[in-house]
């Protein structure tokens, strides 16, 4: 339960973030182009909103409303007001004044309401009225068309921001691809396709490979990756959809790899004060070797060869320098009925093999958080390809798909890692040229600045009734596909 809530809080803190930083951007433009925008609200808020406030004017929660300026004790937009007051009115309009601000009950998204355009509100009455100047509908194309793309703009920004700011606080450590002499262990689907433990992936479709994190993708996307086997290049075709075999196996309750990790020794980092591993003098910095009779050169092996002995006497030999000699021992260890024997082994590649270390000043943490937000940018687009099969239709997931990436312990580095790749995710979704989606204003928007011509009113609202029922569709489908996995 502990770590359903971690998680859920993690997603929810995230969604807001990314959601108002969105909706942000939205508001920003339409303000600097004259656009009165009616609301701005986290989560959407059908029937009643938790809380809601308006500057000046009123301010309330669960639906009621407590009035802050006699004239407004119900709440009143003064949209008539500055629509028939003239110049009085105008003098009383302000950047952010005339905004009501509020939070939903609903956490599936948020808006912002801009005067004069049809959006997720469905208002169409203000539609009927003459348009105002005030109004989205009374601005040029080219002001329309930057209001739109504000949002999506925005997110892909606070992704940039995200990355530069993680670079200049904790700086770059990996060990690259070609420097993990021991090479890679890999899972039992990838060994499947041709991979050997062992082998070192250098390149992915001609590109070489450097840092793990993006070879992961890379090598996913590919259609051939190289690997240095035994001295040798080795040539590995990788399947079309070889992707969903990957997702499949790491949802499986027997992976212990998701595609591959380094190789390297089993080695001791600590020791637990009588356990077996004290009790029978295995010290801090030893390297097992063997457990029994079988051997375990990687970290991966040692640990696969514990499994099966709980509660047994079994013996280990092991690596143990002495200055500049190193030993050979075989020591007789008792083991717990969890196959444990009280030590701690490291994990970090880079204690094993040479690793490059980078700090970035803060001007040089920009330029590399562009660089790391436009490739997860590309490769995000590259697999959208893959939603559109059989397998990626199957893949597709909710909220629940989306709060198990979190890890299962609050760590601010990985919470803002996830919230950056979730912001240019949703940049990408936003900017698909579908109808209730940004990027199906910006289609319409760009048909008139082209051809000269405006949409009727009348057509846009029916397409955005039926981009909001697909979406709706969609929503219900992906929550749905974590119902179901749930039962499988």
């Amino acid at each position: 339960m502990e770590t359903f809530l971690i998680k859920a809080a993690q997603l929810i803190l995230a969604f807001a973030i990314l959601v108002i930083i969105h909706e942000f951007g939205h508001f920003l433009f339409a303000r600097i182009f004259g656009v009165k925008v009616e609301k701005f609200y986290i989560f959407f808020d059908p029937w009643k909103e938790i809380f809601k406030w308006k500057p000046k004017k009123y301010f309330g929660f669960f639906g009621k409303t407590k009035s802050l300026e006699k004239k407004d004790d119900e709440g009143k937009d003064d949209d008539k007001e500055i629509a028939e007051g003239g110049k009085e009115a105008g003098k009383r309009s302000s950047f952010w004044g005339d905004t009501e601000y509020g939070i939903g009950w609903l956490p599936l998204g948020g808006y912002c309401k801009i005067a004069g355009m049809i959006d997720e509100s469905m208002d169409t009455e203000q539609l009927k009225r003459e348009p105002q100047k005030w109004e989205f509908r009374s601005k040029p194309a080219w002001q329309r068309l930057l209001i739109m793309i504000a949002g999506v703009l925005f997110n892909f920004l606070l992704a940039i921001l995200i990355y530069a700011g993680i670079v200049y606080a904790t700086g770059e450590k990996y060990v690259p691809m070609r420097e993990a002499k021991m090479g890679m262990e890999f899972s039992g689907e990838a060994r499947k396709i041709g991979f050997h433990n062992g082998d070192i992936p250098i390149k992915a479709d001609g590109e070489e490979l450097d840092k793990p994190a993006e070879a992961f993708m890379q090598m996913m996307q590919a259609k051939n990756v190289t690997v240095l086997r035994d001295g040798k290049e080795v040539d590995i075709a990788i399947p079309e959809k070889f992707i969903f075999t990957m997702e499949q196996e790491a949802k499986s309750d027997t992976a212990t790899i998701a595609f591959f990790t380094y190789r390297f020794p089993a080695r001791v980092n600590q020791v637990v004060m009588g356990e077996g591993a004290a009790k029978a003098g295995i010290l801090e910095g030893d390297e097992f070797i063997a457990v029994d009779t079988v051997s375990t050169p990687s970290l991966l092996s040692f640990q696969n060869a514990l499994k099966g002995h709980e509660n047994q006497k079994i013996n280990v030999t092991l690596l143990r320098k002495n200055n500049e000699r190193t030993d050979t021992l075989t020591l007789p260890v008792q083991l717990s009925g969890a196959s444990k024997m009280g030590i701690g082994l490291e994990i970090d590649p880079s204690a094993f093999f040479k690793a490059n270390e980078i700090h970035y000043s803060l001007l040089q943490s920009v330029p590399r958080g562009i660089e790391m937000g436009t490739d997860k940018l590309t490769a995000y687009a590259k697999s959208m390809k893959m939603v559109f099969t059989k397998e990626g239709a199957n893949s597709i997931g909710g909220f629940g798909t989306l709060g198990s990436i979190f890890p299962e312990k609050w760590n601010w580095i990985a919470f803002w890692n996830i919230a950056a790749f979730l912001s240019v995710a949703l940049a990408f979704m936003n900017i698909l040229p579908i109808p209730a989606l940004d990027g199906g204003h910006v289609l319409f928007l760009l048909y008139e600045v082209i051809t000269g011509r405006k949409p009727s009113d009348k057509f846009l609202e029916y397409a955005q009734v039926t981009g909001m029922i697909l979406l709706i569709l969609l929503l219900l489908y992906a929550n749905g596909m974590d119902i179901v996995r749930l039962f499988k």
